[in-house]
C-alpha cells in the first residue's frame, strides 16, 4: 500500500499557488497542476484569457503564467463570468476524467512502469530533444486516456536540450537555458518532517542523491528524479544537467541513474511494477537493479536476471548505430561496480550481458543489447524497422533462424487530441460524430469521411494553412532581424508567403541520413518549383546535434541559396525547433516530406500527426510509410537499401523532381468547376480513411496491453 506517490505534494503545490490568486480563480491554480488541460478542447484558451501575450512568453507555462500575471490581469479575468464559465467546464471535464475506473485488466497496485530519457509532455516542460520524448509524452497522455496503470520515470534535467541559433551565415549555435522546476508544473516529493523525499544510488565511486518531482499528466504520475542537491558534490550535480550530455562519463552515470535509480524511486513510492517498459536503451539497467534487490545471499546473478527478464518489456527505437550507444567494459565496470557488489555480483558479470559475444572481453558494451537481453518481449517501432532490428541483432541468437530472432514490432502512433488542429476538430466532430476521438483506431469511425462536403474539408485544410502562414510570416521576420539579415531578405517572406500557396513541409533532426537536401541539390530545379507558374512555398526546421559537423555543413549549404529572391521569398527555416513549432507545421503544411536514406528511418511519426490534420505523404518507403503507402493515400520514393549512396541519391532526386513536377504541384492546383482541387481531397480522403486509424496512439497503445504488457 502506497504511503506517498506525491499527490499530496502536488495538492499542496496548487494550493500555495492558489493563495495568490482571486478566490474565483483558484480552480485555476489547481488546473495548472495537471496537463489534462493541454489535450482538453479550450483547455490552452482559458490560460490565455488571463494573459494570452505573457501565456506565450512563458511558453504555455500555466504555473508561471499565475505566479507573474499581473494583479490587474488577475481582477479583470475573475470578473469575467464568461471566463470563469470556461474554467468551471474545464474543471469539470478533468474531474470526471480522473475520478474513471482504471482499465480492468492491469491491477493498479501492479501498474505498468515506463522509464525513457525524455518526455515530449509539453512544451512547457523542457525535458525532450525530438521524436522519442514526443512519441513517449503521446503513449502516457494514451494511457490517461484509457484509464490504464501506468507510471512514468524520467530525469529533471536543470538545462535541458540545447537550444538552436542559426547566424546569417546558416551555421547553428547552441546554448543551454537554466529550468527552475518551482516554476514548472511539477511538485518536490516530500516525506517525513516536509524534507525531500530522496533516494541512493552508487555511481563510480560516489553515492548520489535524487530527489523526485512529481509531474501529472492526466491520470499518469511522471517522476523524475533530480540530482542537483546540496548533498552531492558538483559532478554528481551535473548529472541531471543536460539531456544526452556530450560527455560520456555523465551520460553513463544518466543511464545508471535513470535505470537502476528509476526502480529503486519506484520502490520508495511503494510502487511494484507488474511489468517495466524499456522505451529505448538508455534504461538497460533497470533489470539489473529489480534483480539485485530480489536476490536473495548466495543467488546467482543469472537467477535473479531471468526473475526480472519476466517483468520487463523493451523497445528499441532507431537502428543508427549512434543511437545504440557503446561504453568500454571498463568504464561500465567503474560505473556500476558498488552498485553491484553490495550483492555480492562482480561487475564483468553484467558487462557480459551488453555484448553481443559475451566471452569476448574487448568488445564494448551496449544498452541495446543488454536491454534484448534483460527482456521477456522486445519490439522494433513499425514493421520495416522490426525486420531491420532482427537483422541487426541476430547474432545475439546465434541457434535460429532470422524470422525467428525474438524481436516484434509494434508500429508507433500519435495521440490525436494533441496534435490536431481547431478547424479539422471541429470538421471531424461534425461529420465523425461526438466522441469520435475515442475511435480513432476503429476504420469504421473514418468512413464518414466520404460524406464530408469538398467545400467543408477544403475551408478547414485551407483555415489551417492561413494560421501556418500568419505564424510563419511573423517568426521568419523575427528571426531574420536577429541574424542580422539585410531588411530586403527580411521583409521578403512576411510579403510573399502566401496562404493559397502549396506549402511542404520538412521539419526534423538534421542528419545527414534525413537528407535535409534533396530538395535542394540542383539549385535550378529548385528555383522554378519555387517560383513557376504554380508557385511552391517551404517551411523548414531541425537541429543538428552539437558534435555533427557534417549535418551542420548542410543547413549551412541551405542557407547558402537564400540571395536567390525566389529562395528568400519562399523558404523560411525556423529556429530552435520543439513541440509548440510542430504542432504549427503539421496542422498548417499541405505535403509533409520525408526522404531519409533506407532503412535508417524506424518509424517517422511526424507525418502521422500531417495525416489527422488533411496533410498528404511525400516520403520514402521506410519506417511507419513502407506500410501506410497504398498508391492513393499520398506519394512514395523507392525503400530499397543500396550502398552506393551517391547513386542512390541521383535516383531519389529524379524521382522526387518528378513527383511534385507531374503529380503533387498539378493536382494541387487543378481546380473543377466549383474552384475546388477535387483530385487533392481525394487523396486526403483516402488519407484519412486508411491512415489515420492505424497511426494513431490509440491503436499502439491496444497492441502494447494485447502483446508486450499482457500479464501485467
Amino acid at each position: 500500500m502506497r504511503t506517498n506517490d506525491g499527490r499530496e505534494d502536488v495538492n499542496r503545490a496548487a494550493t500555495e499557488l492558489g493563495e495568490r490568486l482571486p478566490d474565483a480563480l483558484a480552480p485555476l491554480a489547481r488546473l495548472a497542476y495537471n496537463y489534462r488541460w493541454s489535450w482538453l478542447p479550450g483547455g490552452p484558451e482559458i490560460f490565455q484569457a488571463i494573459d494570452a501575450e505573457r501565456f506565450e512568453l512563458t511558453n504555455q507555462n500555466p504555473v508561471r503564467l499565475l505566479q507573474e500575471a499581473s494583479a490587474g490581469a488577475l481582477r479583470h479575468a475573475a470578473a469575467d463570468d464568461a471566463v470563469l464559465g470556461r474554467i468551471a467546464v474545464v474543471e469539470g471535464q478533468v474531474k470526471a476524467d480522473l475520478e474513471r475506473a482504471p482499465y480492468p485488466s492491469i491491477d493498479p497496485a501492479r501498474p505498468v512502469a515506463f522509464l525513457c530519457a525524455e518526455y515530449g509532455v509539453h512544451v512547457s516542460l523542457p525535458v525532450y530533444s525530438g521524436g522519442l520524448g514526443a512519441l513517449a509524452g503521446d503513449l502516457l497522455k494514451e494511457a490517461s486516456d484509457r484509464a490504464v496503470p501506468l507510471v512514468a520515470v524520467g530525469l529533471m534535467y536543470r538545462k535541458g536540450y540545447f537550444r538552436q541559433r542559426v547566424d546569417a551565415g546558416g551555421w547553428q549555435h547552441e546554448y543551454w537555458i537554466d529550468t527552475d522546476p518551482q516554476r514548472l508544473p511539477a511538485a518536490l516529493m516530500t516525506g517525513p518532517g516536509g524534507r525531500p523525499l530522496t533516494i541512493e544510488v552508487p555511481i563510480y565511486d560516489k553515492d548520489v542523491t535524487a530527489q523526485i518531482w512529481r509531474v501529472d499528466v492526466g491520470r499518469v504520475p511522471l517522476f523524475l528524479l533530480d540530482t542537483d542537491v546540496p548533498a552531492n558534490g558538483a559532478l554528481e550535480r551535473w548529472i541531471t544537467g543536460r539531456l544526452y550530455d556530450s560527455d560520456e562519463h555523465t551520460r553513463l552515470a544518466q543511464y545508471v541513474l535513470l535505470g537502476a535509480g528509476g526502480v529503486r524511486a519506484l520502490a520508495a513510492l511503494g510502487y511494484d511494477p507488474g511489468v517495466i517498459h524499456l522505451n529505448e536503451g538508455h534504461a538497460a539497467l533497470a533489470p539489473l537493479q529489480l534483480a539485485l534487490q530480489d536476490l536473495r545471499s548466495g543467488e546467482q546473478l543469472t537467477t535473479g536476471i531471468a526473475a526480472a527478464r519476466d517483468r520487463t518489456v523493451f523497445t528499441t527505437h532507431t537502428p543508427v548505430p549512434a543511437g545504440n550507444d557503446t561504453y568500454p567494459a571498463g568504464q561500465v565496470e567503474e560505473a556500476i561496480g558498488r552498485l553491484v557488489a553490495q550483492s555480492g555480483i562482480k561487475a564483468a558479470e553484467v558487462t557480459a550481458l551488453g555484448r553481443t559475444h559475451p566471452a569476448d572481453e574487448g568488445e564494448p558494451f551496449g544498452v541495446t543489447q543488454a536491454a534484448l537481453r534483460m527482456s521477456r518481449a522486445a519490439n522494433g517501432v513499425s514493421r520495416r524497422h522490426g525486420e531491420v532490428a532482427r537483422q541487426m541483432w541476430r547474432e545475439l541468437w546465434p541457434d535460429v533462424g532470422l524470422d525467428e530472432v525474438p524481436v516484434g514490432h509494434v508500429t508507433n502512433g500519435v495521440h490525436v487530441p494533441t496534435w490536431i488542429g481547431a478547424a479539422m476538430g471541429e470538421l471531424l466532430e461534425r461529420h465523425l460524430g461526438e466522441g469520435w476521438m475515442t475511435r480513432a483506431a476503429e476504420p469504421g469511425t473514418w468512413a464518414a469521411v466520404d460524406r464530408i462536403p469538398d467545400q467543408e474539408l477544403w475551408s478547414a485544410r485551407e483555415g489551417q494553412r492561413a494560421d501556418l502562414v500568419d505564424y510563419v510570416c511573423a517568426r521568419s521576420t523575427n528571426e531574420r532581424l536577429l541574424r542580422g539579415d539585410v531588411r530586403d531578405y527580411v521583409e521578403k517572406a512576411a510579403k510573399t508567403f502566401d496562404a493559397k500557396v502549396l506549402t511542404l513541409g520538412f521539419a526534423r533532426r538534421v542528419a545527414t541520413y534525413k537528407r535535409l537536401d534533396l530538395l535542394t541539390r540542383d539549385p535550378d530545379w529548385t528555383i522554378s518549383l519555387l517560383g513557376g507558374e504554380h508557385p511552391v512555398q517551404v517551411v523548414l526546421a531541425g537541429k543538428a546535434h552539437p558534435r555533427d559537423e557534417e549535418a551542420k555543413r548542410v543547413l549551412q549549404r541551405l542557407f547558402g541559396m537564400k540571395h536567390a529572391r525566389v529562395v528568400g521569398e519562399r523558404v523560411v527555416f525556423l529556429d530552435d525547433y520543439d513541440l509548440a513549432t510542430a504542432a504549427w507545421l503539421v496542422r498548417g503544411c499541405d505535403v509533409w516530406m520525408n526522404v531519409p536514406r533506407p532503412p535508417l528511418e524506424a518509424s517517422g511519426t511526424s507525418g502521422m500527426k500531417s495525416v489527422i490534420n488533411g496533410g498528404l505523404q511525400l516520403s520514402v518507403l521506410d519506417g511507419w510509410w513502407a506500410e501506410g503507402y497504398d498508391g492513393k493515400n499520398g506519394w512514395g520514393l523507392a525503400g530499397g537499401v543500396d550502398h552506393d549512396h551517391q547513386a542512390q541519391d541521383t535516383r531519389d532526386i529524379a524521382a522526387l523532381h518528378q513527383l511534385l513536377d507531374e503529380e503533387v504541384v498539378p493536382t494541387f492546383y487543378e481546380r473543377d468547376d466549383a474552384g475546388l482541387p477535387s483530385a487533392w481531397l481525394a487523396r486526403i480522403r483516402e488519407s484519412l480513411k486508411t491512415l489515420a486509424p492505424r497511426f494513431s496512439a490509440t491503436r499502439m497503445l491496444s497492441e502494447y496491453l494485447a502483446g508486450p504488457y499482457r500479464g501485467a
